[in-house]
């Protein structure tokens, strides 16, 4: 349930309604504007009267939500939510490109990839350090040595580091040394690593699973933010279709539908969507046209010899290139790069 301050409405008085309502076991998410405040009633508010709080003359209008995920509502929180990631802010005007290798493989590797996307206007780097893979006979990732790698990688060029968690055995050490945690599709929902998430406070990227519905992801976020964890950013990555030409299905309209339900950031991995290097750029353009926030591509120095996802890497100078091009269609839809 959503309750709608009339503007102007002293502290004093909405603190009494969200008393009263926190002394009968709902939990009270308030959002105070500028102008106006929101309180969201979280909990089973079935017995709950609203002709009795649309009688209590600071109140505007009483509305119920109807879908199972409350915190990620935009209906709780009708502004657009910014994430701060270390000094980088997702979900504003400002666009955010994540840029790095799938996996990383060695100091010179991983270092001289993040000096080159920071040249070309990437704002934090990837890469991964665990990696999960179909065979258990493909790379697995250097594990921890990876994250001091990635820690090297950004004393030197100053890019906060986003890299994914397999395990909340590990989450003590990626509290303390990684920027932004990435949960992948396939743990999207391992419900016990988001309930760990959700009692840090650490911005998490949250990719849409394989073969999961808008509501679904939803309610992945709404895990990690039930804990006390507000900084969720979500990650169209492609879903599983019938189509094999490419490796999954890039779903655009997740982008416009996810904004209309949640206030939540969004940015797009066409790398992952499409498996191929040259769908990776057209990709790229239509999600910042279709409004996502930002963007989250794959690029290697090397791709040809890359230990992980070659295919859909980009070379240094093609990211370069492509961040130009970008820029342009980020100022015909009121955004910039």
């Amino acid at each position: 349930m959503v309750i709608v301050m009339k503007p102007g409405t002293p502290e004093q008085d909405w603190k009494k309604i969200k008393e009263n309502l926190e002394s009968r076991g709902y939990q009270i998410n308030e959002i105070v504007g500028s102008g106006q405040t929101i309180l969201g009633v979280i909990g089973d508010t079935s017995a709950l009267d609203m002709n009795m709080l649309k009688v209590n003359e600071c109140v505007d209008k009483v509305m119920r939500v109807q879908e199972p995920f409350k915190r990620a509502n935009r209906s709780f929180h009708p502004e657009d939510s910014v994430i701060d990631v270390s000094g980088v802010k997702i979900g504003g005007r400002k666009l955010a490109v994540i840029a790095g290798p799938c996996s990383v493989e060695n100091e010179k590797q991983i270092v001289g990839v993040a000096k080159s996307v920071k040249l070309a206007g990437a704002s934090l780097l990837r890469g991964g350090a665990f990696k999960p893979r179909t065979s258990p006979y493909s790379f697995q990732g250097l594990k921890e040595e990876g994250l001091d790698l990635l820690k090297i990688a950004r004393k030197e060029t100053g890019l906060p580091i986003v890299t994914e968690i397999m395990s909340a055995r590990m989450l003590e050490r990626f509290v303390e040394d990684v920027d932004l945690i990435q949960v992948g599709a396939r743990n999207m929902q391992n419900f016990e690593l988001l309930k760990e998430l959700g009692r840090t406070n650490v911005p998490v990227l949250l990719k849409r699973g394989l073969s999961a519905t808008i509501e679904e992801w939803l309610m992945a976020a709404e895990y990690i933010m039930a804990g006390g964890n507000d900084n969720v950013i979500l990650c169209e990555r492609g879903i599983r279709t019938f189509e094999t030409y490419t490796r999954n299905t890039l779903d655009l309209s997740a982008i416009p539908a996810v904004k209309k339900l949640s206030h939540l950031p969004v940015i797009v991995d066409p790398s992952h969507a499409a498996g191929l290097w040259w769908m990776v750029e057209p990709m790229a353009k239509a999600a910042v046209a279709a409004g996502a926030d930002g963007l989250i591509i794959e690029v290697h120095n090397d791709p040809e010899h890359a230990l992980c996802d070659g295919a859909q890497s980009l070379k240094p100078e093609r990211f370069a290139r492509l961040m130009g091009e970008l820029s342009g269609i980020a100022k015909i839809v009121g955004r910039e790069l």
